[in-house]
């Protein structure tokens, strides 16, 4: 875990540029992009040999108030501040016992109940978990079909044709499994798919390895579906306590917009009966 926390960090600190903190260069050239060890152990308030060695994984002590200024020092958001705090104390997260994922069926009730949003269930690995016939018919799948939806995202060629900003989408579903791997050290099953996407996906292994972490719990999507053309949708994910990483995710249109008339049109041509859960 030390190297994730050092490659981390360089991640981060080559994103920022002296400008953007305030950094006077006098006008020297540069050899390295974002900002230097130095200069971010300047504004975290540390020694520089203190900070290398932070980034070396040599320091294994760090106090929360030293946490605290390298993140504040690299500009980090909350959901990048909770895997800073993640990746320097490894032994505090939580062991769990993971194995596969089943939904509860209340959750599929509240999925189910829905009419007028598309909705699904996905759990912590991403896995497609359940959902109603208008969250399956949204992803062109059929009823039956529980994907990997990290897997689809990068593995299959109908998501870029679906999905309008498939760069961005597919930068926030790594910064999940990013979130969700440093959440869950000990999840093989997580780790063989974060290293089978990396081998089969270019795109995948080039995100990854910016090191973007996000929660991605609510976001306005476009679609351009098959059936009834584009759509822009609101999407939230509500996290599910009782049952850690799993996500009940509602698609919905603002009402009266011409997504809320495609949207109808798309739940009327939807006739299989409700799928079930797992």
């Amino acid at each position: 875990m030390s190297s994730e926390l050092g490659d981390f960090l360089r991640s981060r600190r080559a994103a920022l540029t002296p400008a953007s903190t305030g950094i006077r260069t006098f006008g020297t050239a540069r050899r390295v992009p974002g900002l230097r060890r130095e200069e971010v152990a300047q504004l975290a308030g540390v020694s520089v040999n203190y900070y290398t060695r932070i980034e070396q994984g040599e320091s294994h002590q760090m106090s929360d108030s030293v946490l605290d200024a390298l993140a504040t020092a690299l500009r980090l958001d909350e959901a990048e501040r909770l895997h800073l705090v993640r990746l320097a104390r490894p032994a505090a997260v939580p062991r769990r016992v993971l194995g596969r994922e089943t939904v509860r069926d209340s959750v599929l009730a509240v999925a189910t109940s829905s009419t007028d949003q598309a909705v699904i269930v996905v759990g912590r690995r991403t896995d497609l978990l359940g959902g109603n016939r208008l969250g399956f018919a949204l992803l062109g799948l059929d009823p039956d079909e529980r994907p990997n939806m990290a897997r689809q995202m990068f593995l299959e060629p109908a998501m870029r044709d679906l999905i309008v900003d498939w760069e961005r989408e597919a930068h926030n579903t790594v910064a999940y499994l990013r979130n969700a791997s440093s959440d869950a050290t000990d999840d093989p099953l997580l780790a063989e798919l974060v290293g089978d996407l990396s081998i089969h996906s270019a795109e995948f292994a080039r995100i990854w390895a910016m090191h973007p972490v996000a929660e991605c719990l609510h976001a306005v999507r476009e679609w351009e579906h098959p059936l009834v053309g584009r759509l822009t949708l609101n999407e939230e994910s509500l996290r599910l306590p009782d049952d850690p990483g799993q996500r009940i995710i509602f698609n919905g249109a603002a009402p009266g917009s011409p997504s809320a008339e495609r949207l109808r049109l798309l739940a009327s041509l939807v006739t299989a009966p409700e799928p079930e859960g797992f």
